[in-house]
Formats: C-alpha cells, sequence, structure tokens
C-alpha cells in the first residue's frame, strides 16, 4: 500500500461517518432504526421467556421430589393435594408465557421456553398417573392452561358503562413437548418402583410394567416420522422398561429368597451393573 493510499483511507472514513450522521433524516436510517428496536424486542421477550422456563422447571421438579413420598408415606392424598397446590403455582408462570406470546408466532420464541413446559408435562402427567393409573392426555393438559387476564380499565369510562372484564388467555402445549414429557415421565416411573420395592410393594412393579409397555410400543408407532427428539429419547426409554422388567422377574423369580428389607438394595445394585454395561457397550 502506497502512502497516499494509507493517508486517504481515515479521511474517507470520516466523511463517511460525516455523511451518516448528517443523514440521520434518511428513509433508509429510519428504516434501520424500525428494524433495530424489533429486534431488540423479540430479544428481551426471548430473554424473559428463559427465565421464566426456568422458574417452571424448577418448581415442576420440586413437584416431582414431592410426589416420590408417596411410597413412603401412609396418607397418599395429602401429598395430591399439595402437589395441586404446587401445580397451580407452575401454571401462574405458565400463563406468563401465554401473555408474553400473545399476538406472536409461538414458534420464533419455542426453544426459549420448550424444556420448561416439558418438565410441566412431566410433573402432571406423573401426578396423574399416581391418582388415576393412567396417561393423561394432551387435551387434559390444555383444559388446564385456560388464564383470565384483568383487562386495564380506562379511567374517564370511554367504554360508557362496560363493567371491567377478563382477558383470557390460553396455552396449548405443543405435540412434540407433550410427548417429550410423556417420555421423560418413563424414568420417574422407573424410580418409583425400586422405591415401592423398597417399602414392600409388590403389585406396584407389575402393574408399572404394564404401563410401560405400552407407552413403548405408542413410541415404537412413531418411529422415525416423529421429531428428532422424541427418537433420541426411545433409547431412555427401553431402558427405564428394561429395568422394571428386571425388578419384576427377580419378584417373580426370586422373591421369596429375599427378604422385603433388601429387595431395594438388590434392585439398585442390578441397576447399576445394567447401566455400566450399557457404558460399555
Amino acid at each position: 500500500m502506497s502512502k497516499r493510499e494509507g493517508e486517504g483511507c481515515p479521511r474517507k472514513k470520516s466523511e463517511a461517518a460525516q455523511d451518516m450522521s448528517g443523514n440521520s433524516s434518511s428513509p433508509v436510517i429510519a428504516a434501520f432504526k424500525v428494524f433495530q428496536h424489533e429486534l431488540d424486542t423479540k430479544h428481551d421477550k426471548y430473554e424473559r421467556l428463559v427465565k421464566i422456563s426456568r422458574d417452571v422447571t424448577i418448581e415442576s421438579k420440586r413437584t416431582i421430589f414431592l410426589l416420590h413420598r408417596v411410597t413412603s408415606v401412609p396418607n397418599v392424598e395429602d401429598v395430591l393435594k399439595e402437589s395441586d397446590v404446587k401445580l397451580d403455582g407452575v401454571r401462574q408462570k405458565i400463563g406468563l408465557i401465554a401473555e408474553e406470546l400473545r399476538g406472536e408466532d409461538i414458534y420464533q420464541f419455542h426453544r426459549a421456553f420448550t424444556p420448561g413446559i416439558q418438565e410441566y408435562v412431566e410433573a402432571v402427567s406423573f401426578q396423574h398417573y399416581i391418582r388415576h393409573r393412567t396417561l393423561i392426555s394432551l387435551e387434559e393438559i390444555n383444559a388446564r392452561l385456560v388464564f383470565m387476564k384483568a383487562e386495564k380499565v380506562d379511567p374517564k369510562g370511554s367504554a360508557e358503562g362496560a363493567p371491567p372484564g377478563a382477558q383470557v388467555l390460553t396455552y396449548q402445549v405443543t405435540p412434540a413437548d407433550y410427548l417429550l414429557g410423556v417420555a421423560d415421565l418413563t424414568g420417574e416411573l422407573m424410580r418409583m418402583c425400586i422405591s415401592s420395592v423398597g417399602n414392600g410393594d409388590i403389585d406396584t412393579p407389575f402393574q408399572l410394567s404394564q404401563f410401560l409397555r405400552q407407552i413403548h410400543d405408542g413410541f415404537s408407532y412413531i418411529g422415525n416420522t416423529g421429531p428428532y427428539e422424541v427418537s433420541k429419547k426411545l433409547h431412555t426409554l427401553r431402558q427405564s422398561l428394561g429395568k422394571v422388567e428386571d425388578a419384576c422377574y427377580t419378584l417373580r423369580v426370586r422373591g421369596s429368597e429375599i427378604p422385603k428389607h433388601m429387595l431395594a438394595d438388590v434392585f439398585s445394585s442390578r441397576a447399576a451393573h445394567i447401566d455400566a454395561d450399557e457404558g460399555v457397550a
């Protein structure tokens, strides 16, 4: 580069900066300022959704930990009532998600809150199974995600006597989030199986085994035609089913040989050996 070319670069940059500052009223600059405002608004909304999703995930996990106590407490209904209160709080946070998504394309922000929604589906389906011994449907989950938001009333009374109403907001769980939440449910059912055996409940593992087989069959019908994440979680589902079936086999074949207070330790050690073998393979 010659000396003249090197000296000319700063001058050109300063002239370009002056042109940009002098043409702030240009329609091009005005259009890009609008784009900047839209992008900033979208990024701020995305960050707010991420924070709400984290709160939903934390509270849903706490509900799941609470529900695992049903295998060791005398009154199961008290635990279920306490979980109802916790899930109501989670739904209020999902109502904040619905409010943020009002008038927006849900799939533009879906990655921000899908972990929390999946965790909520796992928690509410776990509670539903404990209470009814069935799998909750997507329609039942969505029916509970209807929220009433108070509208802001004009203090001058421009509505001419219209009473202060409430706006109805709904959130619809997507089929993919529902399937991923149900796939995570199988891991909690496997833990429930081991805990129930440790507390002397011999019937629950066989009920769980049958229920998990039905879920596995349903996921097998989906195969590779569903979302990519569903096919990834099918492997974990098979692991959970295998551990429950192994527990049922041990109960049926060696149940009379092993004292009840040692069954949980036996199953835990066998599950650890299975995990180790699968990790080596």
